[in-house]
C-alpha cells in the first residue's frame, strides 16, 4: 500500500513539472488570415485577424478561421504535451498524449 501511495506521489509530482514546463511553451498557428498563439496548457495568449476579413459581409468566414486555427492551435499544443510526457520518463501510461 505505501509503494502505491509513493507511487501516486511521484507521479502527481511529474504531473506538476510537466504542467510547469508547459507554461512555457507556446505554439503559433495561422489558418485562413487568422495567427493564434496558444500556451502548452492550451490558453491563447495572442489572437491576430487579417485586415482582409474584417469586411462585415465576411462574417462566417472569421467565424469559420477562429474556429479552425483554435482546432490547430490545441492539436498541435497536444503533441508538444507528447513529447514532454514521453520526455519525463513516459507520464503517457494514461494514454494523455496519444491521438
Amino acid at each position: 500500500m505505501f509503494n502505491k501511495l509513493k507511487q501516486f506521489k511521484d507521479l502527481r509530482s511529474q504531473a506538476k513539472t510537466l504542467q510547469s514546463a508547459l507554461s512555457e511553451e507556446s505554439v503559433e498557428v495561422e489558418k485562413h488570415g487568422v495567427k493564434i498563439i496558444m500556451n502548452g496548457n492550451q490558453e491563447i495568449t495572442s489572437v491576430n485577424v487579417s485586415p482582409d476579413l474584417m469586411n462585415p459581409n465576411k462574417k462566417q468566414d472569421i467565424e469559420n478561421a477562429i474556429k479552425d486555427a483554435n482546432n490547430s492551435a490545441i492539436e498541435k499544443t497536444k503533441r508538444v504535451m507528447a513529447q514532454k510526457m514521453q520526455s519525463m520518463g513516459g507520464l503517457d501510461q494514461f494514454g494523455l498524449g496519444s491521438k
